[in-house]
């Protein structure tokens, strides 16, 4: 017996297990696939998550494998202006660009090191709740744990055997994303990493994006405006990126290979409950969402963080149960407001709009000119103006903290932080220098997020109630 089955090893699965083992919880990933794909797929790591990382130790990791290049702003709806997150106060205001594959063996190197088994080749094939735990068969065994969490995809297949909906709306096109190596070029294709406008061109109903990943590979992007959801499932054939690459950047631009290959659409779809009893649901298996503003790995990786430290909280016995419940609670609406900014998108980028979006467009980019508006965007893109609606007293509750010492977080823990020095000795805090925007104590979260804060009253009454702080002394 185990106490968490993870099903599924991409980014978010991953990064859950990760978050798990770091406080001693037995893990164990299942997955059905034999082994990593090693495609590009979507590697562009936004603000909040880099600072999410850095708080675990795993930034320099993942910058040491990003893509060489100047850095980028972020993008909104594929307008050429990009987006600035250095109002933010975040020491990360650009996308770190990795490609996926890269992402999830750093993960795995992490979780593994901490004691995770990952076992591939094992698809899950049935799902039983019983009294005390969940009982999982996969790869042909049988797994008892206490929880199970589906980080299994937009396809998931747990989802599926345990009846859950998945409503929302159908797709509207299909695309091809692969990686490709090109045996010559026309002056038409990029040669270095821009802004996502710039990566993008559109030909007669045909329209590519080519991201430059170095030594002729680039991710390419593509498909034919009005293309039916439906063809999803075809096969991709050389002779079909071949075609569209010579029809949007000419003649002279040929692949010497076309590697790992698929189709996605832009369904946009959410479960209704993120806990179904012993069982979770995070990243794609909880939701499903076009593409743009490269949002999806993201959105997952902070289901996961969210989950992770709850999970074990409880497990640990240092937390009621009921925290679990704030999951779905603070996760649901993260969700659901990125589905709602991915479809406004799904509008102004389409690849051959009509005169009026067409003017929308026009209209837009000239807002996006504005720096409020630039900021309000990046914001909400980047993930650093996300909040949780905490009742912790205090206008700053919920609201992430910027300019604190990332290591204090190094061991997944929550931290109490006394910046005036207003709190009595006995309490397991962190005495530090004032900083900039923060009161005179905080106990922070370990996803960074404040759980409590007084200004010089530091409100012991409502501090001894909050489920954080037995975790301070575990």
């Amino acid at each position: 017996m185990t106490e968490v089955i993870v099903a599924g090893a991409g980014p978010t699965g991953l990064t859950l297990a990760c978050e798990l083992a770091l406080t001693g919880v037995d893990t164990l990933v299942v997955e059905r696939l034999p082994a990593r794909i090693e495609q590009t797929k979507g590697g562009a790591i936004q603000s909040r998550t880099q600072e999410l990382l850095e708080l675990r130790g795993l930034w320099e990791p993942m910058r040491a494998r990003a893509l060489a290049g100047e850095p980028v702003g972020g993008n909104f709806a594929l307008l050429p202006v990009p987006l600035d997150c250095t109002a933010w106060d975040t020491a990360h205001p650009h996308p770190l660009l990795v490609p996926q594959w890269e992402i999830e063996e750093v993960l795995e190197e992490r979780a593994t090191a901490l004691g995770v088994q990952v076992l591939r080749g094992a698809p899950v094939t049935a799902v039983e709740e019983t009294d005390g735990g969940v009982v999982v068969t996969a790869g042909g065994r049988r797994i008892e744990a206490r929880y199970l969490a589906a980080c299994d995809g937009g396809h998931s297949t747990v989802r599926k055997l345990l009846g859950v909906p998945f409503p929302g709306r159908p797709g509207t096109f299909t695309a091809v994303l692969a990686d490709v190596r090109l045996s010559s070029a026309s002056g038409l294709v990029p040669t270095a990493l821009g802004q996502m406008s710039t990566l993008t061109r559109e030909v007669d109903g045909r329209w590519v994006m080519l991201m430059p990943l170095g030594d002729d590979r680039y991710r390419f992007t593509g498909g034919v405006s009005g293309e039916e959801e439906q063809a999803k499932d075809r096969p991709v054939t050389f002779e079909e990126v071949a075609e569209l690459l010579r029809v949007v950047y000419g003649e002279q631009t040929v692949p010497a290979a076309v590697d790992n290959a698929s189709r996605f659409g832009d369904a946009t779809r959410q479960v209704d409950r993120y806990r179904l009893g012993r069982v979770f649901f995070a990243g794609d298996a909880a939701h499903v969402h076009p593409p743009f503003g490269g949002l999806g790995l993201n959105l997952g990786m902070q289901d996961a963080f969210n989950l992770g430290w709850k999970m074990a909280a409880v497990l640990r016995g240092r937390a009621p149960a009921g925290l679990l419940d704030t999951y779905h609670a603070e996760r649901h609406p993260a969700g659901a407001w990125a589905l709602h900014i991915t479809r406004a998108q799904r509008v102004l980028a389409a690849p051959r709009p009509t005169p009026d979006v067409a003017e929308l467009r026009e209209v837009f980019t000239d807002l996006m000119r504005l720096p409020d508006a630039n900021r309000h965007l990046a914001g909400l893109m980047s993930g650093l103006s996300h909040s949780y609606d905490v009742r912790g007293g205090h206008p700053l509750a919920g609201h992430r903290i910027a300019g604190v010492d990332p290591s204090l977080f190094h061991a997944g823990r929550p931290v109490l932080l006394d910046l005036a020095g207003i709190l009595p000795s006995g309490l397991d805090a962190v005495r530090t220098e004032p900083v900039d925007g923060l009161p005179g104590a905080v106990l922070v979260r370990p996803d960074g997020y404040a759980a409590w804060a007084a200004d010089d009253d530091p409100g012991l009454d409502a501090l001894l109630c909050d489920p954080c702080l037995p975790l301070l002394r575990g």
